[in-house]
């Protein structure tokens, strides 16, 4: 904890008059506030997918709430991958590659995998595009190196791959969906690289 009360990773309390709950199914953040929005406007359905029963929104995060009620972002839950049956929240994996000093910016996603129906990998810029295909595969070597250090197995990439640049939407936010796209035949039955 900093000296200002805050726990580092955390986002803090809810608020005064504010709930936070956490679907245990899901690890999903669930939000009640009386000043909350009660639902979209001309949009029952929708309201009806993105509110619980009981009036708690799904704010389409997940996390967990640690014992002293501070909240910790895991990530967004369409970017969860599921690996062999194992959760990997792309952040976590995320935040440690961007730390690395040659790194400029890093996306994980899962693509489709014939053993473990989603595999993990990274797609990363480095700060300096002055790499051979020889140190870009020390490249990947490394990155992989640092996060089997400090992650379970299933949670290393199976792959890195390198951009000059990640796509992004009119807001400035990686569009995973697009990465996803760009590398979903990358673990296809056949494939030399298949790991």
């Amino acid at each position: 904890m900093d000296p200002k009360g805050r726990i580092v990773g955390s986002v803090g309390k809810a608020i005064r008059g504010t709930k936070i709950r956490i679907d245990a199914e899901t690890s999903n953040i669930e939000i009640k506030s009386d000043s909350l929005f009660g639902g979209y406007w001309k949009n029952p359905e929708k309201t009806r997918e993105d509110f619980t029963d009981d009036g708690y929104f799904i704010t389409g995060d997940m996390g967990e709430i640690d014992d002293a009620g501070y909240l910790r972002i895991l990530g967004r839950s369409k970017d969860l991958v599921i690996s062999g049956g194992l959760n990997v929240y792309p952040k976590e994996l995320e935040d440690q590659i961007d730390k690395m000093e040659e790194i400029a910016e890093s996306a994980v996603i899962g693509i489709p995998h014939d053993d473990f129906g989603e595999a993990v990998v990274a797609v990363v810029c480095l700060k300096e595009n002055k790499y051979d295909d020889k140190s870009l595969q020390q490249m990947e070597d490394k990155i992989l190196h640092r996060l089997g250090l400090t992650n379970a197995r299933y949670k290393v990439p199976k792959r890195v791959f390198f951009l000059h640049a990640l796509p992004r939407n009119s807001m400035a936010k990686i569009q995973k969906n697009v990465l996803r796209l760009q590398f979903k035949e990358a673990f296809l039955e056949g494939d030399r690289k298949k790991k």
